[in-house]
């Protein structure tokens, strides 16, 4: 894992303030210390006698809101020439947070000349952060002439997040920069004996973000090393690309390393390049691992091949399961047996192995479970209609629903209706499905149902979504009418989806019009700006001066989020720059929220949060995510999470809470800026859910294993020290019960258990 010591050698300089003058000099030293903080002239080579260990509260809470309100003046960019390097290091980490491009040439000057070594790493993570291309070579400079691992480690870094944020038509230019990172990592492979561990993390992470296939052969060196967070981490960038140049190796990794996330990202990479010689290894570690991490990554590898005999095993190993948990429910009285978490995946895998073979066995298990499950889950639905789509359509259970004139669909839950719109819409994915056993018209029959689901008046608002989405796979001829009597529901997020799946269809005058009659009611809208950004976004693909003068109505809204938007589809489109009138956010934070913020540095914050499957306690990080950490406390304290359901699980990568509505949409009617920092995404992590930058509000998650491809991407705003095993077992329809904070004075190393 990586060493958090090592990886916030700057990121966490706020101690108690510990003066090295004596008590005697300590009136002089507060008279001179705001001409100390400020008296180095910025056309000067950086000097740095500091005085202090952390950063002056005034100043703290300067910058702190100058990155809440997305603010780049005068007030952060003269911090970047304080005397103190601590003060310097902290101001460029808010200049990459604000992430305008006026502050690039500040950051590239400390990036070359400051004589500190932890600021000049730190500018090169905040320009990453800003993700300017201008920056690039400067980096690539650096990278090239700099023999201190901490600022290449973060150039490389930098460079893998810009490279992701270069345009298509950029092609050539995000080539370079994966040359220079490649570069790199053969630099410290040349180093065998004594490589920079974070700089090879790092390295092979932004290998992955700027997506150099042609880098397989240096990314498999990693393999072999004796770090197995190098392994584990070489695996996932070779995964994520689908490279093949690593298999043999992964071969032996999956079945003899010691390290189970070596094992589960080896099975990802054969997974993903279809390796059918890995078979044998990867149905052993299915059904034999002793970490469901690996058996979990082993299964959905074998989903990939698509090897008819993977499916007995795998449906045996699912019963034997499905006993442990009825056990569970019934001898137990748990609602949810965290069995069900692998049971979902080998029905998964059974839906693509078995498609379209009316395969007996698997129907009748998918029977059984589906009752048990309540046909709650769109996975079991999804694996059925695979499998046999003819079947599914005519199953009991969705005729029932859709066909028959029952009272029964008004009291179903919206999870149904859900589960069963992502059965109907998975017929039409299903190749050969019209000549199964449902006969030529499957396909005409799953549409026709799916059109009926929305003509039901007892459609929950919250399964909309999913029914709306999956009837416009088939392209129906009235699908733009539709589309536009749903931007007048009430529900913001059918408002949105209607939005999004408009902006899917050809250009045309009438779909304009709906558009621009919605946004206004869009641009209203108080807790959830998500149909403004949609319709927004589907105005601009209309590409007519008409729908363009309507996006400027957006420039005029008190949310940041839209006016940003606008802005940039507005430019995209050569409708003018209208940069000008972005403007700041209009933070709700008042002088008392940053008081109380940052009057948490140098306690420990523990969250003890109880499930349904016991407690775990989340160590919060107010140094590193100090807002993020406030807003989560408040919340908290308001009893905001107690009784919310877990809406989301995928084994073997997070769990994720904190959606009042519980469909993954919800928040607490505002959202919250990000503070990107260089805490990494170890096991245990906790972050804050986003559907774009700064869109942050109340969902957070937790990672079952490390993800470094969130690293600088995500908020990390705590960590689990105890009760991971917890974590672990709780699978979706969990409830959190509560989440009691605890603060006491007084620093605690962050030990996991």
């Amino acid at each position: 894992m990586l060493n958090t010591d090592t990886c916030q050698t700057f990121g966490s300089p706020f101690h108690l303030l510990r003066l090295r003058a004596k008590v005697p000099f300590l009136c002089a030293l507060m008279l001179v210390l705001s001409a100390n903080v400020f008296s180095q002239g910025r056309t000067r080579v950086l000097q740095n006698p500091t005085s202090f260990t952390s950063v002056p509260k005034n100043l703290l809470i300067r910058m702190l809101r100058a990155e809440d309100e997305r603010r780049w003046d005068k007030d952060v960019r003269d911090l970047l020439s304080a005397r103190s390097a601590i003060v310097r290091s902290r101001a460029v980490l808010a200049a990459g947070r604000i992430g305008y491009e006026d502050c690039v040439p500040d950051l590239i000057k400390l990036l070359r000349h400051d004589d500190e070594t932890g600021v000049r790493a730190m500018a090169a993570f905040a320009l990453g952060e800003v993700e300017s291309a201008s920056a690039a070579d400067a980096l690539l400079e650096v990278l090239s002439a700099s023999k201190e691992p901490l600022v290449r480690a973060r150039a490389v870094e930098a460079l893998g997040k810009i490279a992701a944020a270069l345009p298509k038509e950029q092609e050539a230019r995000m080539r370079q920069l994966g040359d220079g990172i490649l570069e790199a990592l053969k630099f410290e492979s040349a180093r065998r004996s004594a490589p920079d561990r974070l700089s090879v993390l790092l390295g092979l992470t932004a290998a992955l973000r700027a997506k150099t296939s042609s880098g397989g052969t240096t990314i498999a060196g990693f393999l072999t090393y004796s770090d197995p967070r190098i392994r584990a981490d070489a695996a996932n960038t070779l995964a994520r690309l689908k490279l093949k140049d690593g298999n043999d190796q992964l071969r032996k990794l999956l079945v003899s390393d010691p390290d189970p996330v070596v094992r589960a990202n080896a099975a990802r990479v054969l997974g993903a390049t279809e390796d059918k010689a890995s078979f044998d290894a990867l149905l052993d570690r299915a059904l034999k691992d002793k970490d469901s991490r690996v058996r979990v990554s082993a299964i959905r590898a074998l989903g990939n091949l698509k090897v008819p005999g993977a499916a007995a095993p795998l449906l045996d190993q699912a019963q034997k399961f499905a006993a442990l948990y009825q056990h569970s429910r019934w001898y137990k009285s748990e609602p949810h047996p965290a069995e069900i978490n692998e049971i979902l995946e080998i029905t998964a895998t059974l839906g693509r192995t078995l498609a379209n073979t009316s395969d007996l066995s698997a129907i009748s298990f998918l029977h059984e479970l589906r009752k048990r499950e309540d046909f709650d889950d769109p996975e079991l639905e999804i694996a059925y209609a695979r499998i046999a789509p003819g079947l599914y359509l005519r199953d009991e259970r969705v005729t029932s629903v859709i066909r028959r004139n029952e009272r029964e669909p008004s009291q179903l839950r919206w999870k149904k209706f859900s589960a069963l719109a992502q059965g109907l819409a998975t017929v039409a994915e299903i190749k050969g499905a019209a000549t199964g056993s449902a006969g030529d018209n499957a396909q005409q029959e799953s549409e026709n149902d799916l059109r009926r689901l929305l003509d039901k008046t007892s459609l929950p608002a919250l399964a909309e979504p999913d029914v709306l989405r999956a009837w416009a796979i088939f392209k129906p001829r009235d699908q733009s009418e539709l589309l536009h009597e749903r931007l007048k529901q009430t529900d913001v997020i059918v408002r949105s989806t209607a939005a999004e799946l408009i902006g899917e269809l050809p250009p045309d005058e009438t779909n304009t019009r709906a558009l621009i009659a919605a946004l206004p009611r869009a641009l209203a809208d108080r807790e959830l700006n998500d149909a403004a950004l949609a319709i927004v976004g589907s105005l601009a693909k209309q590409k007519s001066a008409k729908a363009n003068d309507a996006i400027k109505t957006a420039l005029d809204s008190q949310d940041y989020l839209i006016r940003r938007k606008a802005v940039a589809l507005l430019k995209a489109n050569g409708a003018g720059d209208f940069s000008t009138r972005i403007g700041i956010v209009q933070t709700r934070n008042t002088a008392q929220d940053y008081e109380r913020a940052t009057s948490r540095f140098g306690k420990q914050v523990d969250a003890i949060v109880t499930t349904d499957k016991g407690s775990f306690t989340i160590r919060l990080l107010p140094d590193e995510a100090t807002l993020n950490v406030d807003n989560f406390v408040q919340l908290a304290k308001r009893r905001y999470f107690n009784g919310i359901t877990v809406h989301r699980v995928v084994p073997n990568f997070v769990i994720q809470d904190g959606d009042p509505r519980g469909d993954g949409n919800g928040g607490p009617g505002y959202q919250i800026r990000c503070e990107i920092n260089e805490v990494p995404y170890e096991r245990g992590a906790v972050g804050m859910a986003l559907s774009g930058k700064d869109t942050g509000g109340s969902q957070w998650f937790v990672t079952h294993s490390p993800q470094p491809h969130l690293d600088g991407g995500y908020t990390v705003f705590g960590k689990v020290v105890r009760g991971m095993n917890v974590v672990d077992k709780i699978v979706r329809g969990d409830v959190i019960r509560s989440i009691v904070i605890r603060e006491t004075a007084g620093r605690v190393t962050n030990r996991r258990q």
